[in-house]
């Protein structure tokens, strides 16, 4: 018999609880900014997950500072992926491991400093020599080095066809000298050259970012943005429903229901949900018992019972939001490898701990149908389940036997390489299934010397099915995101990436603080 260590279900009495101390928190923010009388045009924000790492930029946290649009990069990227000016204009390859950047003009830190080639090299060398390391730096040796005043050049330990791609990862932001602490300690605080400055953060409860007017782009048409993290799927969206909240992050698919659907969008997601299988110990070091746990499990049904239809089944990795990679599936090479799979063994009363996180609503529902199919295959599962914040260090250490994650795989450089690094390279960074296979890092290695382009998608393809070959991991589902927007906000970003959200076009209808 299972154990399960899940936080009760909440009531009718919590959730109203929940929805009325977020509104007490919004309103005070509105308040605050505003002045007694005054319509403050302030965006309201509801996050899905808090700080992890106090907002450093050198974390995941700094997705937060993208989509506030507080912190930004040397480049970014469009939609098809390719890199275009931000804070740099323009850049050239100068050498086969080195480039050139030259910085745009007239850009000012939100403390009041100007940005200057120093401060840009000062800020990816941080990054450079972090521990650990952006996980976009996965892999890459760099050095930054002030040119003259306006250009930077940055150097790899080898050629890097895909540099400029990954230098638009918001964990390469680009901060005032301000940021940097003592003890590689970062903070974002009155640091960035977004539109909107980050005036003060609350710990893991809320944040606050004000218009900056000295911005050297367009100016915010909001007055600033008030923002509440708030894990609970089932209060985020009372919020949307209440009105509390302007925009909301990852609706959960059991709330859409109750919400008008004017102001629900389905945004498809390069996020993949995975069981990560731990091949370092335990009984998933042995590849036919994780040969078993694949053959238990049905995606379809999990597709159909926890995401009501609103996901799309995997048949590996990488999912729709990259077309090709189902295209690069139908190759030889591609059934060769997985042919290569172990055979699934009888797996009578042996018992597994998985587990999992509810900061993503769906995920512990998720576990629910997992346990009941590994346990008809003769598995006896533990569940721990936990908020994120809790649980991470304890996956990442391999203290379980399977682990349910949902995972962004092409975050970074809109190239699935960095991904495909940080989760099955011997050296990754997030390495939950604790894999090493020389095979898999040469194949890596191989793809990421490749220039964009269709043999560098066969190499990364090659790469996928190898993984898929040692079962390191099963490929669940490829998530579509629901994002809630009220109806006096406009001009949200909807971006597949998640870098996107708050921009200088989002405004509040009819609002008096919208700037000229």
């Amino acid at each position: 018999m299972s154990k399960h260590r899940l936080r009760p279900a909440l009531t009718g009495l919590s959730v109203l609880l929940l929805a009325t101390s977020l509104t007490g928190c919004f309103a005070a923010g509105t308040d605050q900014a505003a002045g007694p009388g005054t319509d403050s045009g302030r965006i309201k924000l509801a996050m899905l997950q808090p700080p992890r790492s106090g907002l450093s930029p050198l974390s995941d946290d700094a997705f937060k500072l993208s989509r506030w649009k507080t912190a930004e990069t040397l480049v970014e990227l469009d939609e098809l992926g390719e890199a275009q000016p931000a804070l740099a204009t323009e850049w050239q390859q100068t050498g086969p491991a080195s480039w050139s950047f030259t910085l745009r003009k007239g850009v000012g830190f939100h403390d009041g400093t100007a940005m200057t080639a120093a401060e840009v090299a000062a800020s990816l060398t941080a990054a450079a020599q972090a521990s650990p390391k952006p996980r976009i730096l996965d892999g890459v040796e760099l050095t930054a080095e002030a040119g003259d005043s306006n250009s930077v050049t940055i150097t790899t330990a080898t050629p890097d066809p895909l540099l400029p791609q990954r230098l638009s990862s918001p964990q390469l932001a680009i901060l005032a000298a301000s940021a940097y602490g003592e003890g590689g300690v970062v903070s974002p605080v009155n640091a960035g050259t977004g539109p909107y400055r980050l005036v003060s953060v609350d710990g893991t409860s809320s944040a606050r970012l004000d218009r900056f007017d000295g911005y050297w782009g367009p100016q915010a048409e909001a007055a600033g943005v008030d923002v509440q993290f708030v894990p609970d799927g089932t209060a985020r969206a009372a919020a949307l429903r209440t009105g509390d909240a302007d925009i909301v992050e990852a609706i959960p698919v059991g709330q859409v229901a109750q919400i008008d659907p004017a102001l629900v969008h389905e945004v498809p997601m390069p996020r993949t949900n995975t069981l990560y299988l731990n091949t370092a110990s335990g009984p998933f070091a042995d590849p036919a018992v994780r040969a078993a746990a694949r053959a238990a499990t049905d995606a379809g049904t999990i597709v159909d019972r926890v995401y009501e239809g609103r996901a799309d089944q995997a048949a590996g990795l990488l999912g729709p939001a990259l077309p090709w990679a189902a295209e690069q599936r139908n190759s030889a090479d591609y059934a060769a490898a997985l042919a290569t799979r172990a055979a699934a063994t009888a797996v009578p009363g042996t018992p597994i701990r998985l587990g999992t996180f509810t900061d993503r609503a769906e995920l512990p529902e998720v576990a629910v149908q997992l346990e009941q199919q590994l346990e008809a295959a003769g598995f006896v599962v533990e569940q721990d389940v936990r908020e994120y914040q809790h649980i991470e260090a304890d996956a990442l250490a391999g203290k379980f036997d399977a682990f349910i994650l949902s995972r962004a795989t092409v975050l970074d450089s809109g190239d699935p390489v960095a991904y495909l690094y940080s989760d099955f390279s011997c050296a990754g960074s997030f390495n939950i299934s604790q894999f090493c296979d020389p095979a898999v890092d040469a194949a890596l290695a191989k793809a990421a010397g490749i220039p964009a382009g269709p043999e560098r998608r066969a190499a990364i393809s090659a790469a996928e099915s190898l993984i898929l070959a040692r079962d390191a991991a099963v490929p669940l589902l490829h998530e579509r995101v629901i994002q809630g927007e009220s109806t006096r906000v406009g001009g949200v970003e909807r971006d597949p990436r998640e870098r996107a959200l708050v921009t200088s076009r989002t405004r509040i209808a009819g609002s008096t603080g919208t700037a000229g």
